[in-house]
């Protein structure tokens, strides 16, 4: 069967309890995807690739291993702030569908699920993202730890669960791990319009921001000192090896982060320590790199609160609350749909 934009769904059994849906789009190419993505990122004047293809099984495991060195205070600051406040969140929204873009293996989600089924209350829990493994985990755990978490995981993109999101309102969208800062201005506003569109007055949207601090801070959390975001960094190369032929030398590329003051983000590329043909095979393409280019990977806007309620307002959203840590590192975001 298919969904309404089109695409074709999979239902099957994660556990006795949970279904999880594959969405994929029935005439598009995974691997073609992937390759004219590249394509077009590679064939920019300042070489760029998406953010999206770091997440296959791999790169999914490495960011969970991430989330867990002490230099990446993100995962630990917003997992202490939902713990604190997810009572009160219940409180304000009343009972909802939780949706969750960029789920993972909904580790952080525990405290609202937990706070949602409180006083035996059951709750639908719709976790959507593109590694159906993390899913099929996150599955199990919930399926373990919370029995009247109706479990309906979607394993796709977020744009193609946006079409499923009127038939579960009253809902609240939760997107954690300031996921929205890896979008450039441009893409954020596109989200957050595609958001609004999709949601009926009165949904919540929980949205997790990273918080403008000490350019030592940030730069750490993403060079720690075990190496495991260099890898997580180099493996998007790996798997253009693996899935399109590309032979990069991963001995000779080399993982950078820093901190661009002017547009408040980090920067994350990868530097080419040897002149590479990287190839692109299913589209026929070479591409020569020059030892010192780099390509960029991944940014990750940093936000300042105060700008926030405005900014948000543009799309539709009110700003219920906001809740912070001490040091005010790191935010959570309550918002309405308008009416």
């Amino acid at each position: 069967m298919s969904d309404e934009s089109g695409n074709s769904v999979i239902y099957h059994q994660a556990t006795d309890n949970a279904a999880l849906m594959v969405l994929d789009a029935s005439d598009s190419d995974p691997v073609l995807e992937f390759a004219r993505s590249v394509s077009v990122g590679l064939s920019d004047t300042s070489r760029w690739l998406h953010c999206r293809y770091l997440y296959d099984k791999r790169g999914s495991e490495l960011f969970e291993q991430i989330c867990e060195l002490p230099e990446y205070y993100p995962t630990r600051i917003e997992a202490a702030i939902l713990e604190k406040h997810a009572a009160e969140i219940r409180e304000v929204t009343g009972p909802v569908t939780i949706i969750e873009l960029g789920s993972g293996t909904s580790v952080k989600t525990d405290y609202l699920l937990t706070a949602y089924t409180r006083d035996g209350v059951p709750v639908r829990y719709v976790p959507v993202d593109v590694s159906e493994s993390a899913l099929q985990l996150a599955a199990q755990t919930i399926g373990e730890r919370h029995p009247l978490v109706q479990f309906s995981g979607m394993a796709g993109t977020y744009e193609s669960a946006f079409p499923l999101f009127r038939e579960h309102s009253p809902s609240m969208v939760v997107f954690l791990g300031s996921t929205i800062g890896n979008f450039n201005s441009a893409e954020s506003s596109r989200f957050l319009s595609q958001l609004a569109e999709n949601m009926q007055s009165g949904d919540h949207l929980l949205l997790g921001i990273d918080l403008v601090k000490d350019v030592p801070v940030l730069e750490a959390a993403y060079n720690d000192h075990a190496g495991v975001t260099a890898e997580f960094t180099k493996n998007i190369f790996a798997r253009m090896n693996r899935e399109l032929g590309s032979s990069v030398d991963l001995e000779n590329i080399k993982h950078i982060a820093v901190y661009n003051p002017k547009r408040r983000q980090i920067e994350v590329f990868v530097e080419f320590l040897t002149y590479q043909d990287v190839e692109i095979e299913p589209l026929g393409e070479r591409f020569p790199i020059a030892a010192g280019e780099r390509v960029m990977v991944v940014i990750s806007r940093k936000f300042v609160l105060p700008q926030m309620r405005d900014h948000v307002a543009q799309f539709g959203f009110s700003l219920d609350l906001a809740y912070t840590d001490d040091d005010r590192m790191f935010a959570l975001l309550l918002m309405q749909r308008d009416h």
